[in-house]
């Protein structure tokens, strides 16, 4: 393995701060794992990684604080368990993410995540981006997560038994949010891959390295943009006879899942293990990572959510079932992150522990720095750390914006170069006074 901190990117590799400690994601297809390839997870993450793992928001997993000597091991055991980090960073298509609402239609998103995931994972067509490219599968358009997506495909309806998409395109956050735009209604699903084909091709060839797909559009403009995409959008493949694959294979029900909550993401390897053991037990082998940085289980009989309700009770793992908290979105921060600015960790347990009970219902997100992984533009709360500065004292200190959740749009600040003292005072009168 050649150790090009770029080249390592493609790999799902980033070099974290300190003296050889490297972080490996992993790309889980529609955040849908079985319990062989969770139990694996866990016992890469107890060998090598300090016996714990990052859930994204994006339902991917990250390793932290491995060794180099390591990480070639670390690729070869999770690809026993037809697992990859291949794409996970670095300028290529990223992991699938999918809403996992257990609705109607997640069966229609969950195959599609795969087909997606199976055509440009590892692809070189679609690798070496002027930066990174991601794509999210929603169920519906109740959420808002179509909005921060490259491309974020919402399902739309069925006809003639084939699933239709409304297609989004150029949304992202970091340092210049900006919301996707509708870029076509009712698509046919055997429209999709060429159409994310011909994106591809324009961010390609009219982007300069580093810069997202939403710099083109706000560069050229949406009519240009689409004269473009015109001329790059490659024939549709002929449609081919429904196989059942991804209906009949895939979780489909209106039942609700039993959530087990993961503060900040993060999960110590010997939990993961026992959730993949009761997941093989009472859910027929399967776990969701979802976009809250939970774990969503579905039992496969009445019986059997009765039984797993208990034994989570009993493993120390059902709290969030009897007692929820509020949605709480954390980035590893300067825990782990090298661009992070602040312990996100810390100041989410702090804030936490400030709220009241009716905050229950509540979405925050906290981000360590202004790339806003945990997406606080989607909270009805967000957190961005946004600086460093110097207190009387000398010491670095990070300022923080808080953001307010929009109805349809992306939060915006309500608040800007907060202290921390502040930031918790502002929540605490917020709160208050909603109540």
């Amino acid at each position: 393995m050649t150790f090009d901190p770029q080249q390592l990117r493609l790999d799902g590799i980033y070099q974290q701060a300190g003296d050889d400690r490297w972080m490996q994601r992993i790309k889980i297809p529609g955040g849908v794992l079985s319990s062989e390839q969770a139990e694996k997870i866990a016992e890469i993450a107890s060998k090598y990684a300090g016996g714990r793992l990052h859930l994204t928001t994006r339902g991917s997993v990250e390793l932290h604080d491995l060794r180099r000597h390591d990480l070639r091991e670390v690729q070869r055991q999770l690809a026993t368990v037809g697992l990859t980090g291949r794409g996970a960073c670095g300028g290529a298509v990223r992991g699938i993410a999918c809403g996992s609402s257990f609705g109607p239609n997640f069966a229609s998103c969950q195959s599609l995540a795969r087909r997606l995931t199976r055509h440009f994972t590892g692809n070189p067509w679609f690798e070496g981006l002027p930066k990174k490219f991601k794509i999210g599968i929603l169920g519906s358009g109740d959420g808002k997560r179509h909005l921060i997506q490259d491309v974020g495909l919402v399902h739309a309806g069925i006809k003639d038994g084939r699933p239709l998409w409304d297609v989004w395109c150029g949304g992202g956050l970091g340092r210049e949010p900006q919301a996707a735009l509708l870029l076509a209604g009712r698509v046919p699903e055997e429209r999709i891959i060429p159409l994310i084909e011909g994106i591809l091709h324009v961010y390609r060839q009219g982007v300069e390295k580093g810069k997202r797909l939403k710099h083109l559009i706000r560069q050229v403009g949406e009519e240009e943009f689409r004269n473009r995409l015109r001329r790059f959008t490659p024939e549709p493949y002929a449609p081919v006879a429904n196989s059942g694959f991804g209906t009949t294979l895939s979780l489909q029900t209106d039942e609700e899942p039993l959530r087990v909550q993961v503060f900040a993401g993060e999960l110590p390897a010997t939990s993961l293990i026992r959730l993949a053991r009761l997941a093989r037990d009472y859910t027929g082998g399967c776990l969701v990572l979802d976009g809250e940085q939970d774990i969503l289980l579905l039992p496969t009989s009445e019986k059997n959510r009765a039984a797993l309700q208990q034994r989570l009770v009993l493993a120390g793992l059902g709290e969030s079932l009897t007692a929820p908290a509020p949605c709480f979105r954390v980035c590893p921060g300067s825990h782990d992150c090298r661009m992070g600015l602040a312990p996100t960790r810390d100041i989410a347990r702090d804030i936490l522990a400030g709220l009241p009970a009716t905050a229950t219902g509540t979405s925050l997100a906290i981000s360590g720095c202004p790339n806003a992984c945990s997406q606080p533009q989607l909270a009805d709360y967000g957190i961005i750390t946004r600086r460093l500065t110097k207190d009387e004292q000398g010491r670095r200190i990070p300022l923080f914006d808080l953001l307010r959740g929009e109805k349809d749009g992306l939060a915006t600040p309500v608040a800007e170069n907060l202290s921390l003292q502040d930031l918790q005072t502002r929540l605490k009168e917020v709160f208050n006074t909603s109540n």
